[in-house]
């Protein structure tokens, strides 16, 4: 481990020498998932802050960090940026969500093409008008895989909001029963506009490294469907989560290498 180490992600640019795609996940227990079942394994870097981080290798011979970036945008925000310092370009966020469209089962994933983004951390990051877009590139690359492997996806927009509860407007399964009027009707008003699904993440990532000049993308498992009810599909989850990853891995090895040498270079 080198002594260059990075303060929160605990781990420094020469140890990840040669690598610059990772794919991040809010939960620490996904992030090892990724490396030890559908990576080959390699090292892991650091369990620091419970920011698990590990190193393996795609299927196609690509050499991948596989990080944690904890629960929601702050915890994003300081990850994307270490991650940015030690070398990493190209970042791939593996999550969960709820999606609010009925044609959006429980059990398939959403590619975000971008983030309605109600975040906090974001705004430190750039003004509120400033476009939240993931890479088309690297959106193209993972609709590519989700189809090649048989997976039900959706590409669209997605609301990333900061809180689990009032933000994304549960009552029945939260302590606080009653929201502030701009967050009553939040999810009719959203269906209208067209946005497929609820995360806490994208938005904040998108921002972050379209003004850092990284490309970015994400998708998420819908492990909960807001027509149907407001709590976690917990029998669908292990599924979609894993036809997420494969998803994102494949995107790894299938995308042109072209794109990434002449599209995110600034």
């Amino acid at each position: 481990m080198t002594s260059n180490i990075r303060y929160h992600i605990g781990f420094g640019p020469d140890d990840i020498d040669g690598i610059d795609v990772a794919i991040l996940c809010g939960d620490p227990g996904r992030a090892e998932r990724v490396a030890r079942d559908h990576l080959t394994f390699e090292k892991t870097l650091s369990t620091n802050r419970a920011l698990n981080s590990f190193v393996g290798v795609t299927p196609g011979g690509r050499r991948v960090v596989s990080a944690t970036s904890g629960m929601g945008a702050p915890s994003t925000s300081i990850v994307v940026n270490e991650l940015a310092q030690v070398g990493i370009r190209h970042i791939i966020r593996v999550g969960t969500c709820g999606s609010i469209q009925p044609h959006v089962k429980t059990g398939s994933v959403v590619i975000s093409r971008a983030s309605l983004c109600r975040q906090g951390a974001a705004d430190d990051i750039a003004p509120k008008e400033y476009p939240a877009a993931a890479s088309p590139f690297w959106t193209l690359a993972l609709a590519d895989a989700a189809k090649n492997l048989g997976i039900d996806w959706h590409v669209g927009l997605t609301a990333s909001v900061d809180t689990f509860y009032e933000g994304q407007e549960r009552t029945d399964t939260s302590y606080n029963h009653t929201l502030i009027p701009s967050r009553t009707g939040l999810i009719e008003s959203y269906k209208a506009l067209r946005v497929l699904n609820f995360e806490m993440e994208s938005g904040t990532l998108f921002k972050m490294a379209n003004a850092y000049g990284l490309g970015a993308a994400c998708i998420a498992a819908v492990i909960a469907s807001r027509d149907e009810a407001e709590s976690v599909a917990v029998e669908a989850k292990a599924k979609a989560e894993y036809d997420a990853i494969r998803a994102a891995v494949a995107a790894v090895d299938g995308i042109d290498p072209t794109w990434l040498d002449t599209h995110h270079r600034w």
